[in-house]
């Protein structure tokens, strides 16, 4: 396929119960789209049939790829799928649409032009949460008061899973990326800053799952743990 202008890359791990559904609706919508697109589903770890769920989907739908990662995290999966990636724009999808697809196109031009990186957001004016329950949120809430006070003040919501990237701020961003988990986005974001690329927050609709992989306190602590590394990192070079 030439001339892409957007791929939709969705890091899938253990998502066998929610794979086929997400899979259908981002076929049906893109179908629908007058621009070319392609879908990299980069499984990575899994202990159920995500790959072969994923692969057997790939096979009726040309536009689908599917992308075993041997090495587990988050973080290794979407950099796998942003730098063999071939689309103009590139786009982060969690797997468990927590926001609609349909919203995609928010985030590409003609409705978003002069950015380098736009970044859904729960949090910033306009957006809506469904579902969630008060714990989540207030925990939600403390993190990123971390994020925002050690590596990225003023950005609402940095770990909502939907971002899109140039394609060349993708390659030299997700090259530079060493953290393998959740932490990569705060990682790749605060590369983005340093490095002067233009950041935007989208407000978005965002319905929770009670099926989210994360673990408040252990996600916390790490989190903190690793912002701090991210920190030393770029003092140290390591970024070059």
């Amino acid at each position: 396929m030439k001339d892409i202008f957007v791929s939709v890359i969705i890091p899938a791990y253990n998502e066998a119960k929610r794979l086929p559904d997400t899979l259908n609706q981002v076929e049906s919508f893109l179908s629908q789209q007058e621009y070319s697109a392609e879908v990299l589903v980069v499984e990575n770890g899994s202990q159920d049939c995500t790959y072969t769920i994923a692969e057997e989907f790939s096979l009726s739908h040309p536009r689908f790829r599917a992308i075993h990662e041997e090495q587990r995290g988050k973080g290794l999966a979407v950099r796998r799928g942003m730098l063999e990636a071939r689309g103009q724009y590139r786009f982060m999808c969690d797997a468990d649409l927590s926001m609609p697809i349909a919203e995609l196109n928010r985030f590409l031009p003609p409705a978003l032009v002069n950015f380098d990186v736009a970044i859904a957001s729960r949090e910033a004016p306009g957006a809506i949460r469904y579902n969630e329950p008060a714990y989540r949120h207030f925990g939600g809430r403390f993190v990123n008061l971390i994020i925002r006070l050690l590596a990225l003040p003023g950005l609402h919501d940095t770990q909502c899973g939907f971002k899109c990237f140039r394609a060349a701020v993708a390659e030299d961003l997700y090259r530079r990326q060493r953290m393998p988990g959740f932490s990569f986005d705060v990682e790749v974001l605060y590369l983005a800053r340093k490095r002067g690329y233009q950041l935007v927050e989208i407000p978005v609709p965002w319905y929770y799952s009670s099926d989210s992989k994360v673990k408040a306190i252990q996600d916390t602590i790490r989190m903190t743990q690793d912002i701090l590394e991210i920190r030393r990192n770029w003092r140290l070079g390591l970024y070059e």
